[in-house]
C-alpha cells in the first residue's frame, strides 16, 4: 500500500482499512504461530501498512486542530 493511495482515502475508509489490517495481523500471526505461514515477511508488511495508516489519521487530526 503507498502513501498517495491511503491520502486519497476519506477519514471512514482508512478506519475501515485499519480494521481490515488489525483482523489481517491477528489472521497472519496465528497462522505462523499453527505453523501455516509460507512467508513470514507479509506480518513486517502487515505492521508496516497499519502504521501508515496510523500516520495518514494522525496527520490529518493535526492538521484538523491547527
Amino acid at each position: 500500500m503507498k502513501g498517495k493511495e491511503l491520502h486519497s482515502m476519506t477519514d471512514e475508509e482508512l478506519k475501515t482499512k485499519l480494521g481490515e489490517l488489525k483482523s489481517e495481523l491477528f489472521n497472519l500471526r496465528f497462522r505462523h504461530a499453527s505453523g501455516q505461514l509460507d512467508n513470514p515477511m507479509t506480518i513486517a508488511t502487515c505492521k508496516k501498512d497499519i502504521a501508515r495508516v496510523n500516520t495518514v489519521i494522525r496527520e490529518r487530526e493535526l492538521k484538523a486542530k491547527g
